[in-house]
């Protein structure tokens, strides 16, 4: 590991940042330079200012989406500013790219106040076709994405919604595996930051009332201080929301009573929090989805020798990489070429059954697809264009 992250640095200081901007024309002579810029470019501005509409036919506004951090919970790093964060935003604008074909640009900002992030995105929103909020720390991203819902762009937090949305595409051929179905499953989520919190509202499907979506049996959630139950008076606001569809017995305790007789391990919290003897106490062939990087919550050979019958992580040096890549790239494509105003749940429903699909036989060694395949993208985003024209039902 020490070799990557050296030649990480080695890399990074020869790039001097990954992306750039290009030029889609070259200027050669005077009539190019009297076309694209002076005094030609005064056409498309009038048609614009005659109708905004057509900022989605005369510029960058169609295919670009902006990267919004405030660099408080960047990857397993922490709260690190705005600067330290812009490598992994300009990673994330690089994938958008190499995946999706998008223009994305990072937007690291020198503040954490949610009403100063919400106001700064409504500022440059006129110049991107969707945000993607990333790394921003709860319960504040919460609080920052439902107040842009109204931008009449797509503002998506992907720590919470992209990890969500993967998730139940590799739960989905989990079971499909093992024979089991999801309405049966006993699912334990650890950590309910950004991440934790959406995977409890997919896999209850709150919202999602009349779609098409399947919810499993019980949701128990877990934090640093233990299970949240009804009497902790510790609880801010989205971890008191979620009981209104988890721990539905009030069972109190830690990951081990929260373990006790559960189908699946679903972790977005810490490095080697559960231990070997701790899977003993789950049901049989039970699920692990260890997704704590950079060092998961358990080795994945640890929990096959304990018994697990399937086991996933977010790294891709093991089988079965849970990446939010095989999702933003497709889910992004998906809505700006249906021009959506947001993504509804019919969307996010759409993106994990596309994901899902995309891996026809799966083996507990192979339930979710590699993000290098290049069908995703396509998959995903016909899936949601038709959800985002078909609209979200639940409205």
């Amino acid at each position: 590991m020490d070799q990557i992250y050296n030649d990480a640095l080695d890399l990074h200081r020869k790039l001097r940042g990954k992306i750039e901007v290009r030029a889609k024309a070259e200027i050669k002579n005077l009539r190019d330079l009297s076309l694209l810029y002076s005094p030609g470019v005064a056409a498309p501005c009038r048609a614009i200012k005659r109708d905004l509409e057509e900022v989605w036919n005369y510029t960058i506004k169609a295919n670009t989406v902006g990267i919004v951090t405030d660099g408080s919970a960047v990857l397993g790093l922490g709260d690190i500013g705005p600067e330290a964060s812009l490598p992994v935003m300009e990673g994330k604008a690089m994938l958008f790219k190499r995946f999706a074909n998008i223009d994305a640009f990072p937007i690291c900002l020198a503040t954490k106040d949610p009403e100063e992030i919400v106001e700064t995105v409504r500022r440059i929103c006129p110049v991107f076709g969707g945000i993607n909020l990333e790394d921003i720390a709860a319960p504040r991203c919460f609080l920052v994405e439902e107040a842009l819902q109204d931008l009449g762009i797509p503002v998506f937090h992907d720590d919470q919604h992209g990890t969500a949305i993967v998730v139940l595409a590799a739960l989905m051929n989990a079971v499909k595996c093992l024979g089991k179905s999801l309405e049966d499953l006993k699912v334990v989520i650890c950590g309910a930051g950004a991440a934790g919190i959406a995977i409890a509202r997919l896999l209850r499907c709150v919202g999602h009332e009349g779609t098409s979506c399947i919810t499993v049996k019980e949701v128990i959630c877990v934090d640093s201080k233990g299970i949240i139950h009804r009497d902790r008076e510790d609880l801010n606001r989205p971890k008191e929301e979620i009981l209104m569809y988890t721990n539905p017995r009030n069972i109190k305790g830690g990951l081990e009573e929260a373990l006790s007789g559960a189908d699946c391990f679903i972790g977005v919290s810490k490095g080697n929090i559960l231990d070997k003897s701790l899977i003993s106490k789950m049901n049989h062939d039970p699920i692990v989805f260890a997704l704590a990087n950079p060092d998961p919550e358990i080795n994945p050979k640890d929990a096959l020798e304990a018994g697990a019958a399937i086991v996933a992580t977010g790294r891709s040096d093991f089988p079965n990489q849970v990446n939010n890549v095989l999702g933003f790239p497709g889910i992004f494509r998906g809505a700006l070429d249906a021009r959506a105003k947001r993504i509804t749940n019919e969307m996010k429903l759409a993106a994990s059954k596309a994901i899902a699909a995309c891996v026809e036989d799966p083996t507990p060694d192979r339930i979710i697809p590699s993000v290098l395949n290049e069908d995703i993208v396509k998959m995903v985003s016909i899936a949601v264009f038709r959800a985002a024209n078909m609209g979200d039902l639940t409205e």
